[in-house]
């Protein structure tokens, strides 16, 4: 008797932590419970990872060559990474597309992973997009060619007043220096600018995106004019299938081990547990942009000891060694003060009952962490989407504080703010609720399932 072999999905993330977590989550919650076998491509490196921790998942992973001299450690650079992706990694999927023993219902591609789009086009394969990022920053790049024709942006991505307001449809207000691609020296933010638009001019031919967010109030406005036809071109339709941690959740899925491209320090969980219910603060920047400067997490260590609080700081062994001198002894060993840990279990972290409130870079994954544990953010965007995160954090969801600076008075502030507010609490238990009720999510996945693949 003959085996049906089930349908494969190909999923392409882009190769960096808050990417190839959500897409794992996605391929896991989203494909593996409808009867679909999800193949997963990603760089030696990662590969080794994930495959390992997540076996028993159901779930095939493939290592992509990326012509790194050390395979053996995550990609870092970004433009590195683009010239792998560019040159290196386009004909191993088209090889594995080509296989005449490989049923590919479909390829789910990262959008900043778009050099899999050519690929999949080319070979006949359906492609569906994934922004593992509220859409809001997309809309952002979507805008480009409107930011060049008005004079907002040079040619060359370079706004001409960044300071001068920006003004986007169904969006809060931001700076023209709050874009996406101004990270870096001059030559490096146009790179950058010249990836966002191949990016975009490559999303042209798809037919879905899949949204790792949800609507709220602005996310709604824009949803309807999406995916209305627009001079006689279909949008790709908009999807919005997050947060995907929180759909994994719904299905009973569980990675055997959360895929931190880093090792765990767990040791901080018992030291929590010690501590007072909604007291301690937790610190981390994230995994990909380098934190805040040697200088502002001197400034910033003076100012957590000076308020006596308690606090968790995940902070990289390599900016430890910035800290002013004897700080960790002092606050570890002789106050009892706080921890810092070069890697943490953030999830567990922030449901602990003892954390208080969350200072963040306001990526995205850690933003809907935070949500999904009702925990206050102090926020400090340091790049990239953090802008537009932080802008819905602090003026449409009113669920966090930005703050200004790292000195004293200015973390003493921020805290205070954030601690004090009595109704942020309740803003947050509601945008929870909208947020991580998995109902519209369920209904978006079942119509693309319905439509062809």
């Amino acid at each position: 008797m003959r085996v049906t072999q089930k349908p494969k999905i190909i999923f392409i993330p882009y190769p960096a932590q808050g990417h190839v977590t959500p897409m794992l989550h996605l391929a896991s919650a989203s494909f593996l419970s409808r009867g679909f076998s999800p193949v997963v491509m990603t760089p030696e490196s990662i590969h080794r990872r994930i495959s390992t921790s997540n076996q028993d998942l159901g779930i095939t992973f493939l290592a992509l060559s990326d012509g790194q001299e050390r395979p053996d450690a995550p990609p870092s650079d970004f433009f590195s990474i683009e010239k792998s992706m560019e040159n290196i990694m386009p004909s191993q999927l088209e090889r594995l597309l080509l296989e005449e023993d490989v049923a590919v219902a479909c390829v789910v591609v990262d959008l900043l992973a778009s050099w899999a789009i050519r690929v999949a086009d080319r070979c006949g394969v359906s492609v569906a997009g994934f922004w593992p990022a509220m859409f809001a920053a997309y809309r952002m790049i979507e805008a480009i060619p409107e930011l060049v024709r008005t004079g907002v942006v040079s040619q060359k991505g370079c706004p001409r007043q960044p300071e001068k307001p920006l003004v986007l449809p169904q969006q809060p207000l931001l700076s023209a220096g709050d874009l996406l691609w101004l990270i870096g020296t001059p030559a490096a933010q146009q790179g950058r600018f010249k990836f966002w638009q191949r990016t975009l001019e490559r999303a042209k031919s798809l037919r879905w995106i899949l949204v790792n967010s949800f609507k709220d109030e602005y996310e709604d406005k824009f949803f309807k004019e999406f995916n209305k036809e627009n001079n006689g071109r279909l949008n790709p339709q908009i999807l919005y299938v997050g947060p995907l941690h929180n759909q994994a959740a719904a299905n009973n899925i569980i990675l055997t081990k959360n895929p931190s491209f880093w090792e765990e320090d767990r040791s901080c969980l018992g030291w929590l547990q010690e501590q007072k219910p909604n007291s301690v603060i937790y610190i981390s920047f994230g995994s990909w942009v380098s934190p805040i400067g040697e200088l502002n997490i001197r400034t910033l260590a003076l100012a957590l000891e000076a308020s006596g609080r308690p606090f968790l700081w995940a902070l990289n062994r390599v900016w430890q060694e910035g800290l002013p001198q004897g700080f960790v002894h002092r606050v570890t060993i002789v106050k009892n003060q706080g921890r810092i840990v070069p890697w943490s279990p953030q999830i567990e972290v922030l449901k602990n009952d003892s954390v208080g409130c969350y200072v963040t870079h306001c990526g995205w994954n850690s933003t809907m962490e935070a949500v999904a544990s009702c925990r206050r953010l102090v926020c400090y965007p340091v790049a990239g989407d953090q802008f537009v995160n932080c802008k819905y954090i602090v003026d449409v969801w009113k669920i966090g504080v930005r703050m200004s600076g790292f000195g004293e008075k200015e973390v003493e502030d921020g805290l205070r703010k954030v601690m004090e507010d009595k109704e942020m609490g309740e803003r947050l238990k509601k945008l929870k609720d909208r947020a991580m009720g998995n109902y519209e999510a369920r209904l978006c996945l079942d119509s693309l399932f319905k439509d062809e693949i």
